[in-house]
């Protein structure tokens, strides 16, 4: 990025630059290219692939409002995008959203794996695994509910999602996931200061 950036002559460019470069904060954007620019950094994740993406955004106050409208018209070709307040949030962003569909994976992972230890074949626990986190995502983005309580309608007194549930809550998953989050968050902290340097 830098070598690139270091390259372009911008002393007459009006230009806008959209980063989503994990890491690279706007002030190092800035430095590399030698002069103050419109700079808007977004994270997006890897489900933009598939026009799903969660993207956060971030513009900094060289940015014009037109050029902000048009960068968000680009982040919403791939999915949501979402303004944040400061550029610090994007380490937020990239904790949640960022990083996020690898926690998903992670959890389908290991659901399909317990599907297959309770019998089923690969194949049938795979696409049962993928139909159900479709199913529960597109209901809790179309429903007005909180995630708590559309568990918690699922969730029959002494039944059998009670039990799995319980059995979630006994070994810490919430703060398990909390750690977690931390952790890429610090990271996220952490690679901005080690990609700034100049060496």
């Amino acid at each position: 990025m830098k070598s690139v950036l270091s390259a372009l002559d911008v002393s007459k460019t009006s230009a806008v630059f959209l980063s989503i470069a994990a890491g690279i904060q706007i002030a190092s954007i800035s430095k590399w290219l030698g002069k103050e620019c419109a700079i808007i950094r977004a994270m997006p994740n890897t489900p933009a692939l598939v026009q799903c993406g969660a993207s956060g955004a971030f513009a900094n106050s060289q940015t014009t409002d037109k050029q902000k409208d048009f960068a968000d018209l680009i982040l919403r070709a791939t999915g949501l995008a979402l303004w944040v307040d400061s550029e610090d949030l994007l380490d937020s962003v990239t904790a949640l959203s960022g990083s996020g569909p690898a926690y998903y994976f992670l959890v389908m992972e290991a659901m399909q794996a317990a599907g297959e230890k309770l019998g089923l074949d690969p194949q049938t626990a795979r696409r049962l695994t993928e139909q159900t986190a479709l199913g529960a995502a597109t209901l809790a983005s179309q429903s007005d509910e909180q995630p708590a309580e559309l568990r918690r309608r699922v969730t029959s007194p002494g039944g059998t999602t009670e039990q799995a549930i319980n059995t979630f809550l006994e070994n810490n998953l919430p703060e398990i996931f909390g750690k977690a989050m931390q952790a890429a968050y610090d990271r996220s902290k952490q690679l901005a200061i080690e990609l700034d340097r100049d060496e």
